[in-house]
């Protein structure tokens, strides 16, 4: 059983993220939305946590989140993968369960 976790804190005012990816299994996926999206920024704090997790786990941004906060695609850390909100709904039905990280 997959779970997908969405995470809409940024990693720089809560530890959302990094109980997340503690809590995350193989084959699960992490989709990170509103200010969540700063988590995916390479060279931060974060950066190298989210890049361990990332091979055992999917990781993904919401695209329309990081445009409305102007990052650029070439700032988020290799491969993540950012996804529109059909992708959202697509990742919500792939996986069994739905969990959100507050």
């Amino acid at each position: 059983m997959s779970t997908l976790h969405t995470v809409n804190k940024s990693p720089f005012a809560t530890g959302s993220l990094e109980s997340c990816l503690a809590h995350c299994k193989d084959g699960d996926a992490v989709l990170m939305i509103e200010d969540g999206v700063y988590g995916g920024l390479a060279g931060t704090a974060v950066a190298d946590l989210v890049q361990q997790k990332a091979g055992s786990v999917a990781i993904y941004v919401l695209s329309a989140d990081t445009q409305a906060r102007g990052l650029a695609a070439d700032k988020l850390l290799q491969g993540i993968k950012g996804v529109d909100y059909d992708g959202f709904v697509d990742l919500v039905a792939d996986h069994d369960r739905t969990q959100s990280w507050l």
